[in-house]
């Protein structure tokens, strides 16, 4: 299997308020990429201009950013034509590798625009090499820039940054200084979700688990579905006794801890995303906490009851006020 580290470059409206946005919100405007063989050892090399054919006028961010000037990305060719050279390019058998989750799903957005053969109508598996270098040299939550791990691990700067290709050429220059423990921590782009039940995502990593759960038709559906909100042991299958029921400090993250006799405290965690089409799904994330985080998340839970309680008393004042206002009138008729 090969390793295709790839980057993008995109341009985007200047305004943000015409059509095209809302269908695709960043036009991609350079594409480049490094091949890996197994062992990870460079062997190959993708680099292409993409004709703009939506946004005629660089944003001034971008063209801050990356040093393009429109004039030269005339003189490349249409994203129909690079897109079937660079799928030509990587092969059959290979894992697509960015430096953060975002190139993967603007990728297929822009394959989608031009009516192209999809990548693939189900979540991809692939690895985030930002999320990685964080995994095997720092916390496993910081994400650090690209320029930053290259100096960390004191790699040679022979090119310029923020570019395509240079910024692949890194990452791959990165990725191939990590252990191959470390690539086991894969990630998924959910741009197309699983079709059904059977095909949701379920997988173990070293410290955790996580659940991908097919579309719903919005939050309150999700929350209803019994495996969204099912807490099992991941190491021995058993249904826990949640000694932390369900709770969200603000109606987008949910959080519950159980208890396996076997394995201790687990902490679930409930993040709600919104597809595609808007329609809703289900991150879970599970984990195994000490007593400390136990009591942090208990913690939380009384702030979050507090702060519920809190808007309930300011609505009731809130409908009192409007009530008394309402009725004064009336009341100066009267006297």
């Amino acid at each position: 299997m090969n390793y295709i580290i790839m980057d993008l470059e995109w341009n985007q409206s200047s305004t943000g308020r015409d059509e095209a946005s809302k269908i695709l919100p960043f036009e991609i405007i350079e594409i480049g990429a490094i091949k890996l063989n197994s062992e990870r050892k460079m062997v190959d090399e993708f680099s292409e201009l993409v004709k703009p054919n939506v946004y005629h006028s660089m944003h001034r961010v971008t063209k801050k950013l990356i040093h393009l000037q429109m004039e030269q990305l005339e003189q490349g060719r249409p994203f129909t034509e690079v897109m079937e050279q660079f799928r030509e390019w990587c092969g059959s058998d290979y894992i697509f590798c960015t430096w953060g989750p975002l190139d993967l799903t603007e990728l297929q957005r822009n394959i989608r625009y031009y009516d192209m053969q999809p990548l693939s109508d189900a979540p991809i598996r692939f690895l985030d090499v930002q999320k990685l270098f964080s995994i095997a040299y720092e916390d496993r939550k910081s994400r650090r820039t690209l320029e930053y791990a290259i100096d960390y691990l004191s790699i040679e700067k022979d090119i310029p940054f923020h570019r395509a290709f240079s910024d692949a050429y890194y990452a791959a220059k990165v990725l191939a200084c990590m252990n191959e423990e470390v690539l086991a921590n894969y990630s998924f782009d959910v741009f197309h979700l699983p079709k059904d039940k059977e095909s949701e995502i379920f997988v173990t990593f070293d410290t955790y688990a996580k659940y991908i759960s097919r579309a719903f038709a919005d939050k309150a559906e999700a929350l209803k579905d019994k495996t969204v909100m099912s807490t099992k042991c991941y190491l021995c299958d058993r249904k826990l006794r949640r000694k932390i029921g369900w709770f969200s400090p603000n109606g987008k993250h949910y959080y519950s801890v159980s208890y396996c006799d076997k394995h201790g405290y687990m902490k679930a965690k409930i993040r709600i995303r919104k597809a595609e089409d808007g329609s809703a799904y289900i991150v879970k994330t599970e984990k195994f906490i000490t007593d400390a985080d136990v009591e942090q998340i208990r913690d939380k839970q009384d702030k979050a009851k507090q702060q519920k309680k809190g808007r309930r008393v300011s609505k009731a004042k809130n409908r009192s006020r409007r009530a008394q206002s309402e009725a004064a009138p009336a009341d100066a008729v009267s006297s």
